[in-house]
């Protein structure tokens, strides 16, 4: 989930660019995987680097085991 900051630029690429919010945070994704060094240090240090990040994660595989989980493409 993005903070409320992240949330709102979303937002206005979004609606500069006449998209929804979930096209571009799966275009701003897919840019950031592909540009990423694939080593798995790296990416670990990345990743541990982000507040939350790892709470965010296992809140979400939480809600997975309860169902509660929305498929990427639907978002």
């Amino acid at each position: 989930m993005l903070d409320a900051e992240h949330a709102a630029k979303l937002q206005r690429l979004a609606e500069r660019t006449h998209t929804n919010p979930g096209t571009i945070a799966r275009s701003l994704l897919a840019t950031a995987i592909d540009e990423a060094d694939p080593d798995a240090r790296t990416i670990t240090d990345i990743l541990d680097r982000i507040d939350g990040a790892y709470e965010a994660a296992r809140e979400g595989l939480r809600q997975i085991r309860e169902g509660r989980g929305v498929p990427l493409e639907d978002i």
